[in-house]
């Protein structure tokens, strides 16, 4: 394990239903066994159908992910929170404002903003997963 990898992770976006769940998937499918690995939203949201399209094609499932809300988490003790959107991140400032939990900032595109046929929107989310596993693996090794 490397040093500056942090035991316990936090993804966090406005929904918590396309951004970071996709983001929790990717890092605990490669470093799972390391690190916790959860996300939450702003607010909750229902989980995308064209998120769970992208991410089957890599193999992840993420159809039973249930969208939750900071206030929601069980575990707290997060030594990092990656936000994915400006409200996560005030959020996420705001919640984790006492203790040793960091927060990152991982400005990501909402891919439910893109408008266009079905392929389009498809690519919209392609690009998000395959920016946040680019970042995921570059942070974390």
């Amino acid at each position: 394990m490397r040093p500056d990898r942090p035991l316990s992770v936090l993804f966090a976006c406005t929904l918590n239903a396309v951004r970071s769940p996709m983001a929790e998937a990717m890092t605990r499918k490669h470093y799972g066994r390391d690190m916790r690995v959860e996300s939450a939203g702003v607010r909750a949201g229902e989980t995308d159908g064209f998120a769970m399209a992208v991410m089957n094609e890599i193999s992840l499932d993420i159809t039973r992910h249930w969208p939750r809300t900071f206030e929601e988490l069980e575990f707290t003790d997060f030594e990092l929170v990656i936000a994915l959107s400006s409200s996560a991140r005030r959020k996420a400032e705001e919640f984790f404002c006492s203790g040793r939990t960091r927060v990152e900032f991982w400005p990501t595109e909402d891919a439910t903003m893109i408008e266009g046929t079905r392929e389009q929107r498809l690519e919209a989310f392609r690009e998000v997963r395959d920016g946040l596993l680019r970042r995921i693996r570059q942070r974390f090794g």
